[in-house]
């Protein structure tokens, strides 16, 4: 529990991860700026006795207004910041537009480092902060017909490991979480984005794609070890809080498992695995 209270702004609250994190810190004391890119979400979130910013990930003006009116509500101060909204763009590399490619680092890497950036400055002046990067599983390891994510989420890692290292002696501190699955609308936002960009019946990967679609579409159904969204705000929670936070949180089984396995095995072993678990895009 912060001993006073400390402000956190949070990206992509519209549901999952990111929503859970802003009922929790708020039960838990924080002044919680929970943002999403629709204004429908932001209403909802609103009515639900939050405040709310919309932010669009995308949109550089969004970005900036949403940075500006919460300085001018907290007298310009903001102890944390969870990078959470992203979207995963499925497909084989091969299927994938560079567009595609583009927009997938728009939200889960270039909109993240700019909001970053227009904070940091604040967190130096204040001597202290916080930002928590939300990654995952698939940000050190890779799935196939998950490229464009994968390589998001590598990039991050690769940004975030050199921020930290840059801002060290500085008094903010950098984290990343890496969940597995997590219970969220994840699966049912990228089975839309892979119908929406991805033509299939002109694709030598139909019958993976087949079985995809068959995965993402099923109601319900949640991949071995899936873990609700609050086992992630608990790492989110010691990130903020300890006074020597991890550079690194790994959430879910697959995770540990895979962190490991990483460091055992040979890459042509674990490409065998990976390609495995992948089922040919069916899992």
């Amino acid at each position: 529990m912060p001993d006073q209270q400390k402000t956190i702004l949070i990206t992509g609250c519209s549901s999952g991860i990111g929503r859970c994190a802003a009922y929790m810190l708020r039960q838990r004391g924080y002044r919680v700026f929970a943002s999403a890119r629709r204004q429908e979400d932001v209403d909802a979130l609103l009515t639900d006795g939050l405040e709310a910013l919309q932010l669009d990930l995308q949109d550089s003006d969004s970005i900036q207004l949403a940075v500006d009116t919460l300085l001018a509500r907290t007298n310009g101060r903001l102890y944390g910041l969870f990078n959470n909204g992203a979207y995963g763009q499925p497909g084989a590399v091969e299927d994938l537009s560079t567009d595609l490619l583009r927009a997938q680092f728009e939200t889960n890497l270039f909109g993240w480092h700019e909001l970053t950036r227009r904070i940091i400055p604040v967190m130096r002046s204040q001597g202290e902060g916080r930002i928590v990067q939300n990654s995952s599983v698939l940000g050190f390891v890779v799935m196939a017909y998950r490229g464009a994510y994968n390589a998001s989420k590598f990039a991050l890692e690769g940004l975030t490991d050199t921020l930290r290292l840059e801002l060290q002696g500085s008094g903010i501190y950098v984290c990343l979480i890496e969940p597995g699955p997590i219970e969220s609308r994840f699966r049912a936002n990228g089975y839309a984005m892979w119908k929406q960009h991805i033509d299939a019946t002109q694709s030598i990967h139909q019958e993976a794609y087949r079985v995809m679609a068959q995965r993402l579409k099923k109601e319900g159904a949640a991949a071995p070890f899936t873990l609700p969204p609050d086992a992630v705000v608990k790492k989110l929670i010691h990130a903020l809080e300890s006074p020597r936070p991890k550079a690194r949180y790994y959430v879910t089984f697959p995770t540990h498992l895979f962190g490991i396995l990483k460091r055992l095995l040979t890459t042509r072993a674990l490409d065998r695995l990976l390609l495995k678990v992948s089922g040919g895009g069916s899992r």
